[in-house]
């Protein structure tokens, strides 16, 4: 099953995002890709965490949520939302969610970040807590390919990647993908964004697909980029540095029950 990471540098405004993000999407389509996944925040990189906001959509309905349904309809695949703000009980606050549609335009998946980024080195300071609302329950989804055959994916986001834990659970759970859609600063993501990507693949025997933001944003922030899709044996397969684009690779059944069969550290004792 081919699939595609997709690149971007969003800005503040939502209508110029969604553009971006269907052409990009149509690319990934018409190279094949049966699965596309959008970076975190695609819809919009604003100028303070609060803009998020004004974004924010209740579950089920929104201009967001029916761009990605009717793109998936329109185009034949599946796409995973890389995230965008819905509502929560408290008026000050959003969750900053994963939405994946299948070829019909159906919802079939929500994950709500569970780890909230916090990052302070006395000249970039990032506080996610200060709008978003932390999810708690780790999330999967069974994708049918074109071919017959069943891939379980599980959902993470960006900070997340630091949380081993959370991995582990999907690994355990089956998963043969996970997807970390993520916006990494150019600071952290230069120090640490392939290792841990690689790591996350390696330890748990599965394909990690990391769509990003990479480049220079309207806001002033920098993000890394360097998209990439990771194999069991923590190879990586393919990656776009910076800039738009759209990173395409495809997942190999026999691949990934021959790395688990070589090494199966997950079926080992746990402690």
């Amino acid at each position: 099953m081919k699939v595609a990471a997709i690149q971007m540098v969003s800005g503040p405004h939502l209508e110029a995002n969604l553009l971006a993000a269907r052409a990009l999407l149509e690319q990934a389509a018409h190279q094949g890709a049966e699965l596309a996944v959008l970076p975190e925040y695609f819809c919009s990189m604003g100028y303070k965490e609060t803009d998020k906001l004004a974004l924010r959509e209740a579950h089920g309905e929104g201009v967001i949520q029916r761009f990605l349904a009717d793109t998936a309809r329109a185009l034949q695949i599946w796409i995973a939302g890389g995230t965008l703000p819905l509502q929560t009980v408290a008026a000050d606050r959003v969750r900053n969610t994963t939405l994946v549609f299948d070829p019909t335009g159906q919802c079939v998946a929500r994950y709500d970040k569970i780890h909230l980024f916090h990052f302070d080195n006395g000249r970039e300071q990032y506080f996610e807590n200060r709008v978003i609302e932390a999810g708690a329950t780790p999330v999967q989804f069974a994708l049918q390919a074109r071919d017959g055959q069943r891939w379980q994916v599980g959902l993470s986001v960006c900070y997340d990647l630091r949380f081993p834990e959370l991995y582990r659970a999907h690994a355990q759970a089956g998963a043969d993908l996970m997807l970390v859609p993520s916006a990494f600063t150019r600071t952290t993501g230069q120090a640490h964004w392939e290792v841990l990507l690689r790591a996350r693949a390696i330890e748990n025997l599965a394909y990690v697909l990391a769509p990003a933001q990479g480049g220079q944003h309207e806001n002033g922030r920098q993000t890394w980029g360097h998209s990439m899709l990771v194999d069991p044996w923590g190879q990586v397969m393919a990656q776009h540095e910076r800039g738009e684009g759209v990173v395409l690779g495809e997942l190999d059944r026999a691949r990934l029950q021959a790395v688990r069969q070589q090494l199966p550290a997950l079926t080992h004792r746990v402690l």
